[in-house]
């Protein structure tokens, strides 16, 4: 007999308006209702002046974004409107104004934090449904069995052109495959992983000028690296120990 799953311990969430700003250390977890059970959602709002790039289906692209919302929801999430039940969740928080919404069936509340010389790195993951980028094609899609997903957020105290943040997209992602490699998970990601970088806007920071490069040898992409990298081993290491 099937059992329904447990009911993650995750506090109420307050009455909106609530936004939480401050470094993405300080994300706060709250809590939304599906299926008739209560499920944890992380916030983060750094607020007006701040630049993000992000592969998510909600506010997805390069643009000002105020805030981050990162949904855990219920495996085998059956849902056809994830845009519109993004911003949904993200009203019912208090949320105003172009944000960026990711979901996972991932643990939420079991996030990992890295920093490193003054980037952060926030990585949710579930790799229960994993595998390597490029396969062979044989005509057809397969249904994950299990849910599985990266979800990586990356904050800098410095702004980036527009093609240095598309870098650092890369820069975090080469670091999660790394990640995956020396943990034997034999992948490269899941097919639903999810990255967000966030900066300050340009002309916010003492007048500095934007960096132009964001890639694994660069001062600020090494930082997200190392950053991604510890975050996403952390993470990626207990999913592998509940899921194998």
């Amino acid at each position: 007999m099937r059992t329904a799953p447990a009911t993650p311990a995750v506090p109420p969430a307050p009455p909106a308006p609530f936004v939480t700003r401050g470094p993405l250390r300080e994300a706060v977890l709250l809590a939304h209702e599906e299926d008739g059970q209560r499920w944890p959602m992380l916030v983060w709002a750094p607020g007006p002046g701040t630049r993000m790039v992000s592969s998510a289906v909600l506010g997805g692209g390069i643009g000002e974004r105020g805030w981050v919302l990162n949904a855990q929801v219920p495996p085998g999430y059956g849902r056809l409107d994830p845009v519109a039940h993004l911003r949904a969740l993200a009203v019912d928080a208090g949320l105003d104004g172009p944000g960026v919404g990711l979901m996972t069936a991932a643990p939420v509340a079991e996030r990992c934090h890295a920093a490193d010389g003054g980037a952060e790195a926030v990585v949710t993951a579930g790799i229960g449904v994993r595998g390597w980028a490029a396969v062979p094609d044989d005509g057809a899609l397969t249904a994950p069995r299990r849910p599985g997903t990266i979800n990586i957020l990356v904050s800098l105290p410095v702004p980036l052109t527009d093609a240095a943040l598309v870098n650092a997209v890369a820069t975090a992602t080469e670091a999660k495959t790394q990640a995956l490699v020396e943990l034997g998970a034999d992948a490269s990601g899941t097919p639903t992983d999810a990255v967000c970088v966030a900066c300050p806007s340009p002309g916010t920071v003492d007048g500095r000028q934007p960096e132009a490069f964001a890639g694994p040898r660069s001062l600020w992409g090494a930082r997200i690296a190392r950053a991604v990298h510890r975050a996403a081993r952390e993470a990626c290491a207990a999913a592998l120990a509940r899921h194998g």
